[in-house]
């Protein structure tokens, strides 16, 4: 019976140390919770700029990662580098500048740095003045161009409904 008592307390340590939730201490209860929904994002994005063999597709989960943290949708920012760059294919040289950022004639350190920057921008230059959709964006962003938005948007929906045949392929 002490030795019962020991191994209990010994599970439910482990389960309140790892963060298993507690619904899964229940009798009958799977030992996989039910709600953990698993985030693709970035496998998505990176097939879809793999699919137009972009430089940018390795930098996928930085683009997912940008969103997150500046809570602007995960689309925006790729989906504006296929419209001005092609998905960075036409850039000028070393410039890290898939995003017509001053006319494209600002030079970034890094990809990275590229993605974090323009993310930012838009959160603080856009999205915190309520300019929170690609219509309302566009005509600030790249006037006099009424064509931009729609162009960012047919890439939004376009990596939306993206389905990669097989991921397998491109790792």
């Amino acid at each position: 019976m002490k030795n019962f008592l020991k191994l209990t307390f010994l599970v439910f340590l482990f389960f309140l140390l790892t963060g298993f939730p507690a619904s899964a201490l229940e009798a009958g209860a799977s030992a996989v919770p039910q709600n953990i929904i698993k985030d693709n994002r970035a496998e998505k994005l990176r097939a879809f700029l793999g699919s137009y063999n972009s430089p940018l597709s390795d930098y996928a989960s930085v683009f997912i990662k940008a969103a997150d943290k500046y809570n602007i949708d995960w689309k925006l920012v790729p989906a504006i580098s296929g419209v001005e760059s092609t998905f960075g294919k036409a850039i000028p040289y070393n410039s890290y500048n898939a995003y017509g950022w001053a006319g494209g004639k600002y030079y970034f350190n890094s990809w990275e740095d590229s993605i974090e920057i323009v993310s930012r921008a838009l959160r603080a230059n856009y999205y915190n003045r309520g300019l929170d959709s690609v219509a309302k964006i566009s005509p600030v962003y790249c006037p006099p161009n009424k064509s931009w938005g729609v162009k960012v948007q047919y890439f939004m929906d376009k990596l939306e409904n993206f389905s990669p045949k097989s991921t397998l392929a491109l790792e």
